[in-house]
């Protein structure tokens, strides 16, 4: 019953559509047909040409999965299993919201949120990833994706050595694989969109 109950909350809490409120709020603009329609923090500051939206988009978006572990944690601290489901719906609400038709985010600061509670080498290691492929292509998506699948290879090869860092740690080795699966296999879903624009556009130069 309470895998149940932490899987609703938790996607509720991540599907609160917080760059579509504020940019409405305060521009009176539909985020999802205004610039790349993602429904996340660097589209808000794309679009808004705002810090203050763009960094208060990041933050609550990070506080969403934060929030959704913490309550996990206070139903079980030791359970590894129903906290990494409490990180995967909020990720999931988020990238896919109730609210707005099932539009969302991409969902990288609502997951390094919820991982800062309990698998803080995640975001450590998604991050280094990011700037090494960034500074080579210069461009966010790119880094992104790539930083998205070698995370999860590092976390599948490193399985037992990373169970060390885990709080709580895993009882299953499957478990931390299971959850890096879900997680980082829905960012990267989200995450297809924008590598075939991209995919495209190369195309369209080398034709040209």
């Amino acid at each position: 019953m309470n895998y149940l109950f932490i899987a609703i909350v938790s996607y509720l809490i991540g599907s609160f559509p917080t760059a579509f409120i504020l940019l409405k709020y305060f521009r009176g603009l539909d985020i999802r047909t205004e610039g790349t329609g993602n429904v996340g923090g660097h589209n808000a500051f794309e679009v808004s040409h705002s810090k203050i939206i763009g960094t208060s988009v990041g933050v609550i978006d990070l506080l969403k999965g934060l929030i959704s572990v913490y309550i996990a944690k206070q139903f079980d601290a030791e359970k590894f299993l129903l906290i990494g489901l409490a990180l995967f719906f909020a990720v999931l609400g988020h990238c896919f919201s109730i609210w707005i038709k099932f539009r969302g985010g991409r969902g990288l600061a609502t997951a390094f949120g919820g991982t800062m509670l309990f698998l803080p080498y995640t975001g450590l290691i998604w991050g280094v990833l990011w700037v090494i492929v960034y500074l080579k292509f210069k461009d966010i998506h790119i880094g992104n994706i790539w930083a998205t699948i070698f995370t999860f290879v590092i976390i599948a090869l490193s399985n037992e050595i990373l169970i060390e860092y885990s709080y709580p740690p895993p009882n299953q080795r499957w478990e931390l694989f299971l959850i890096s699966l879900l997680v980082l296999g829905t960012i990267f879903l989200r995450h297809i969109e924008p590598m075939m624009d991209m995919l495209r556009k190369r195309v369209k130069q080398n034709k040209g």
